[in-house]
């Protein structure tokens, strides 16, 4: 009996050092305390009524939950039940299973195999698998996809976006369209060298012409300053943001749209039609570009044309190229916004990246390349500590392909974990001096003055199903940053603004940046 306790000490031992599980820690888990493990009906959570379960409280006016702020009802849920709470009862869709706590995260993520199943968007699978489904087939793309599909296509696209050799090929591109986007950002000054108000949507321009041009060689035309609401550039941005931002309101409230179509439903539909109409026109014209181009350089070629060079069917290529847009243009673009408010917000740590940035680029002019971009250690940092504390994608999650045993109760396949790592992130036992913004935790040479749980804090997921395009948006954020903090100093002198979920967790307010020239 003293080795059997002797052997458990170790393992929690090891397990709260935040050291990798074993191989028989992860498959067999709690295999000496079966007895004590609980049923799954046990697990705390709000408790479901007949008939409605638990969706009449996501519901407007009379409901107990806002779902338009999953952020706040993920804390909430902690705060109330603890480190593991099921919302069951949701009508027309499975279980939610929340877990706060990051060594049953690593669990689950490690005992994943080569198909992991994230929690499906519902509303995005009918649209791909019944209202268009002869446009996509059995190429349904990487999003709102899984299984076997999901593997064959991931595999067809993964290299050219993930291979960090052919990623850096981009940082020419990408600066071109940043400067052009710095260059508007003076244009916009007021006569307070204040950003507009809605300058949340200029930097949705910036992303949607960085993903057009690194996906599709493409100049959108979205920085022209004389661009109308009505113009092509913006409705992509409005019909992407309709079509994410109301992913929440459509899967966990009634969900009429199921089987008649609801105005919400409808809007949809219209948007993402729309979305796929234009795309799909400035897609065509880079097929065709693509007949009669002759390559003098690397760099020219787009993600598009590298897959096709590999791949003979071009509705690859499409798809693609959709997914990355529809998802790209949000989730960049609000991490951005995010990232500025805190640098503007915090003068001092944006000195010491300015200071960083002096050093490696001696003249504000001087082009950027990788061997400059590694050399970034604090830039980086920075980004990484935002999203630890602002997590601009509030959780990750897995739907359950087998039985797991998680915080001592016996959860049933099928039931879709939520990992809400805007909580993890911050919470005490996994992260040192949680509540301080301390960017240098994530360098290697302060790196061991704190504890950082390696799966406290994922912005990108983990695993084969981490986010396709991760390495194209560090890339991007990398850059504006560089350029922009090299040669100017932001400051916000307006009332503090709180952080809110959209589709993203962003800042939710007028984004007033003072833009002021640096001497050198």
């Amino acid at each position: 009996m003293s080795n059997k306790i002797d052997k458990l000490s170790k393992i929690f031992t090891r397990s709260r050092s935040h050291t990798v599980l074993t191989e028989s820690e992860i498959l067999q888990p709690h295999s000496e305390n079966l007895e004590r493990v609980k049923p799954y009906s046990e697990v705390p959570g709000p408790r479901p009524i007949p008939v409605l379960g638990n969706t009449w409280r996501l519901l407007p006016i009379v409901g107990q939950y806002d779902v338009s702020d999953v952020a706040k009802l993920s804390s909430l849920f902690y705060q109330e039940y603890g480190k593991i709470v099921k919302l069951s009862g949701l009508i027309g869709r499975p279980d939610l299973l929340f877990i706060y706590d990051a060594d049953e995260i690593e669990k689950v993520y490690r005992r994943e195999g080569p198909t992991p199943f994230r929690p499906s968007m519902p509303c995005l699978v009918k649209y791909k698998s019944d209202i268009r489904k002869n446009f996509f087939g059995e190429l349904a793309g990487v999003v709102g996809v899984h299984g076997e599909p999901w593997r064959l296509f991931r595999t067809k696209v993964q290299k050219p976006i993930l291979q960090l050799r052919t990623v850096k090929k981009y940082i020419e591109p990408i600066e071109v369209v940043t400067k052009d986007f710095i260059q508007r950002m003076l244009e916009m000054k007021d006569e307070n060298d204040e950003m507009p108000a809605d300058f949340d949507n200029e930097i949705h321009k910036w992303s949607l012409e960085c993903i057009g041009r690194v996906s599709l060689d493409v100049r959108l035309g979205c920085l022209d300053p004389n661009l109308s609401p009505e113009s092509e550039p913006q409705k992509i941005i409005d019909a992407a943001k309709y079509a994410l931002r109301n992913i929440a309101i459509l899967e966990l409230r009634f969900p009429f749209w199921r089987y008649f179509p609801t105005s919400i439903w409808t809007k949809y539909v219209k948007n993402m039609d729309y979305f796929i109409e234009v795309c799909m026109k400035h897609i065509d014209a880079a097929m065709e570009k693509l007949k009669t181009k002759t390559v003098l350089d690397e760099k020219e070629l787009s993600l598009v044309e590298r897959i096709l060079a590999n791949e003979p069917d071009p509705k690859t290529a499409y798809i693609l190229a959709l997914d990355l847009i529809l998802v790209g243009i949000d989730t960049i673009s609000m991490a951005v916004c995010s990232i500025l408010y805190q640098l503007a917000t915090r003068p001092e740590q944006q000195e010491k990246m300015y200071q960083e940035l002096k050093q490696i680029l001696p003249h504000p002019n001087d082009p950027l390349d990788s061997k400059k971009l590694d050399q970034m250690v604090f830039l980086k940092a920075f980004i990484k500590e935002v999203f630890r504390l602002y997590s601009t994608v509030i959780g990750n999650g897995r739907t359950l392909q087998e039985d797991m045993v998680l915080l001592g109760y016996k959860v049933p396949k099928g039931v879709q974990v939520v990992f809400p790592t805007l909580v993890t992130g911050s919470m005490g036992e996994y992260v040192s001096e949680a509540d301080k913004f301390i960017p240098e935790r994530w360098t290697k040479t302060e790196s061991e003055n704190y504890k950082l749980h390696p799966f406290a804090s994922l912005p990108y997921g983990y695993g084969a199903r981490m986010c396709l395009g991760r390495r194209f948006a560090d890339l991007e954020m990398q850059v504006l940053l560089a350029k922009l903090i090299r040669s100017y100093r932001l400051e916000y002198h307006h009332e503090p603004l709180d952080y809110k979920v959209t589709f993203m967790y962003a800042p939710d307010g007028e984004l007033r940046f003072k833009m002021i020239k640096r001497d050198d």
